[in-house]
């Protein structure tokens, strides 16, 4: 899991940045994915000692329900666009979706991964 989240931060880190230099408005808060990524990528090079898997993987996955969280009210503009409305800020509204599935589907890999993990204990503790 730690290459998945070095690889998820990536992913918004360039999402981020593509949608600030694409932007007419430049505005900072088009870099909100390229923050988050960043973090991201830092939780899993953290998450490559195996003393900090844990806790780092643990706080990447909180920042990927913070992702969903943040970028859940763009929904509605991003599946507007992909029915063939206009909205106000298409790009944002592309950037916010994208990020939320990322995040999302980062969120349900690391729900997977805690699960495997407590079963692979669970199964050492009684052998």
């Amino acid at each position: 899991m730690p290459l998945v989240t070095i690889v998820t931060g990536v992913l918004l880190s360039v999402l981020g940045l593509m949608g600030y230099l694409f932007s007419d408005s430049r505005s900072l808060t088009a870099l909100i994915p390229l923050a988050f990524g960043s973090l991201l990528e830092f939780c899993g090079v953290l998450a490559l000692n195996p003393a900090m898997k844990k806790h780092a993987m643990h706080g990447a996955s909180v920042l990927a329900l913070l992702g969903v969280l943040g970028s859940a009210r763009g929904l509605p503009g991003f599946f507007a666009i992909l029915s063939g409305d206009q909205v106000a800020r298409p790009l944002g509204a592309l950037v916010q979706g994208a990020m939320f599935a990322i995040c999302l589907i980062f969120l349900v890999l690391c729900i997977r991964s805690f699960r495997a993990a407590r079963k692979t204990r669970q199964a050492g503790a009684t052998a």
